[in-house]
């Protein structure tokens, strides 16, 4: 019988436990936990008794609510002279959501916007302060308080600056990048899509990221979410445009985006969400007032 030579390349045993892994692979954690609706902790009967100021205050919130469900118009309820005790009871009914936000002052001694998302989705807690004096403290309802798009605005360039010059050290991909991002805030008009430039998938270094921030500029308004996850949004230097950027419960960074929009979503109540909110409180106000 012929007898055949070796063959020259060895072959591998290929089948389960015969592949040695020199390194173990690492995955990025995802976000753990998700927000959901936690009924406020309500006073007991006896606590609601002679708070009428608080009640009246509630049914002004529930009324909003079932109008601004209908047209989407935000409304406000004024809590500025409300006594202390009727205020607590208002602070227990209505909790606190998954979504905050502030207007930072330019220094301590300015107008400092503080924002707090109730447990009902849609109903906004609103206080502004004065070289740390309140000066006002509203309830407001609509898909997010419009003083944080007010503020956006006002936080707008007259004159963006531009690069002149040699690119500096490890900047490649961001002049290309702010060029598409200005084009798509010039085009935008109320109705338009969100545009999103998903960073975290492009070859982007830290000074690339750098480059990018300082010539879009940081403004005053940030607002955080913690529906899944982590999520914060801040507002650029330029019209109709966002940072946003998402973690997981480690806070690592899973998401890095740039959004071209009136104000991203992520932060807004839908009208889904009024129209449960105005379930939910009609039935907390039913128990308050002991119907």
């Amino acid at each position: 019988m012929k007898e055949f030579p070796a063959f020259p390349i060895p072959v591998a045993v290929i089948g389960p436990g015969t592949q040695v892994e020199d390194e173990a692979l690492h995955y990025l954690n995802m976000p753990q936990g998700m927000e959901t609706f936690r009924p406020p902790i309500l006073p007991e009967p006896e606590e609601l008794v002679g708070h009428e100021q608080a009640h009246l205050a509630l049914r002004d919130v529930l009324a909003c609510l079932g109008a601004t469900r209908t047209d989407g118009h935000n409304r406000s309820i004024d809590l500025t002279r409300l006594p202390p005790e009727d205020l607590k009871l208002i602070n227990q009914v209505m909790g606190e959501g998954e979504v905050s936000a502030q207007v930072r002052a330019d220094d301590d001694a300015g107008r400092h916007v503080a924002v707090q998302e109730s447990v009902f989705a849609g109903v906004w807690r609103v206080i502004v302060s004065d070289g740390g004096r309140v000066v006002s403290d509203t309830m407001e309802v609509g898909a997010i308080p419009q003083v944080l798009r007010t503020s956006a605005t006002e936080d707008l360039w007259i004159t963006a600056p531009r690069w002149q010059g040699a690119l500096p050290p490890n900047v490649q991909n961001a002049p290309a990048l702010l060029a598409e991002i200005e084009d798509q805030w010039r085009a935008w008009k109320p109705g338009t899509p969100a545009h999103v430039v998903n960073l975290t998938l492009l070859p982007m270094s830290n000074e690339d990221i750098g480059f990018m921030d300082h010539h879009l500029g940081t403004g005053r308004v940030l607002i955080l979410s913690r529906g899944y996850g982590n999520c914060r949004i801040t507002n650029t230097c330029v019209p109709n445009t966002w940072r946003v950027v998402y973690y997981n419960s480690q806070d690592v960074v899973i998401l890095n985006t740039v959004e071209v929009s009136a104000l991203p979503e992520v932060a807004m109540a839908a009208k889904e969400d009024l129209e449960d909110s105005f379930e939910r409180l009609t039935e907390v106000l039913a128990w308050v007032e002991g119907d």
